[in-house]
């Protein structure tokens, strides 16, 4: 039985992949989450406590990473900040858990020759036009635009130089935007969903053209299960699941969903160097390794995500009231 080793476990989408790899294989989990406000150890309940173990840590704690990696076949990195607003009021902690994180795990893995995969983000490559007929690729060079972007462009550096100097046998995967349970109130999709349930009017920033490409985490969950198993060392590979959608488009999909008129919502004041669009080319992963995602409507996904925050209101109530009045702080 392989012994994996998840950080961030505790967080939106390392839960959804320590449940599928809990569902879909015979391996062991060991979760380290540091349960910062983005992680929620509510999201591991009931799972099996002779194939399950959790660890409350920071990765950036040199003996716990050492020992938890020690006792691991792989890693597999999900723990990051990583909320661009956040980034942009305050961006010490994307340092030191993103990259300062990343270096930490990445001399476990090299002194214990343990295999590691490292969970990054297709914002490392900045931002598209909004007719350009071009997708990121693994080939596209970086050019992030906000700390939260940087700094996991830098810890995708520092995986491919551990590769290269010293022979760490990892890979990368950059996906694009994921949606489905678990996800913290404060993200787009999950914020809209429960201002419906709550009576409150949705958000949106400026006139909400900018494009991103979503995909459900269970398909995100499968093709990091598919890169470790067969993925080439040293490589990377995108994962998407050709999603593309505006945000008004998301918007209004969720109010028409769920029942209300598709414009009952409220336009606030764009973000900062609000990235206008997102679009992964994951050809590759496809054509490679043979993974396809089972999400391809996203009408559908998009409705089991607004039944999963229905049923689970005990799981976002405790957050959402902070939530809202941190963003109604600023104007949003």
């Amino acid at each position: 039985m392989s012994r994996l080793l998840v950080t961030g476990g505790a967080g939106f989408i390392g839960s959804n992949f320590v449940h599928h790899v809990l569902d879909h294989t015979d391996h062991h989990v060991t979760v380290l989450d540091a349960l910062t406000y983005a992680g929620n150890r509510a999201s591991l309940e009931g799972l099996p406590e002779d194939r399950f173990a959790f660890e409350h840590g920071d990765i950036t704690d040199a003996e716990l990473v050492d020992r938890l990696v020690g006792e691991a076949d792989a890693v597999v990195h999900y723990a990051a900040e990583s909320h661009n607003d956040n980034s942009l009021d305050n961006p010490r902690p994307f340092l030191d858990t993103n990259i300062i994180g990343t270096y930490t795990l990445l001399e476990a893995a090299r002194k214990h020759e343990t295999r590691f995969h490292h969970i990054s983000t297709d914002e490392v490559y900045g931002d598209l036009e909004l007719d350009d007929p071009e997708r990121f690729s693994e080939s596209t060079p970086y050019n992030p635009s906000s700390p939260y972007s940087s700094t996991k462009a830098g810890s995708d550096l520092l995986v491919r130089a551990w590769v290269r100097s010293f022979g760490v046998q990892a890979t990368i995967s950059n996906c694009s935007n994921n949606y489905g349970p678990f996800q913290h109130v404060e993200k787009f999709i999950p914020r809209q969903i429960t201002n419906v349930i709550r009576g409150i009017r949705p958000k949106l920033y400026g006139a909400g053209e900018n494009v991103r490409d979503w995909i459900h985490a269970d398909d995100h969950s499968s093709a990091v299960l598919t890169i470790l198993d067969r993925g080439q060392i040293g490589e990377t590979y995108l994962i998407g699941a050709d999603g593309e959608k505006n945000n008004k488009d998301v918007v209004e999909q969720i109010l028409t969903t769920m029942g209300q008129p598709a414009d009952a919502y409220d336009h606030v004041t764009d973000r900062a160097g609000h990235d206008l669009r997102y679009a992964i080319d994951s050809t590759r992963l496809r054509t490679e390794l043979g993974w396809q995602p089972q999400y391809q409507d996203f009408e559908a996904g998009l409705g089991a995500t607004i039944d999963w925050y229905r049923e689970n209101e005990a799981w976002w109530a405790p957050a959402k009231d902070a939530t809202e009045a941190f963003y109604a702080s600023k104007g949003q």
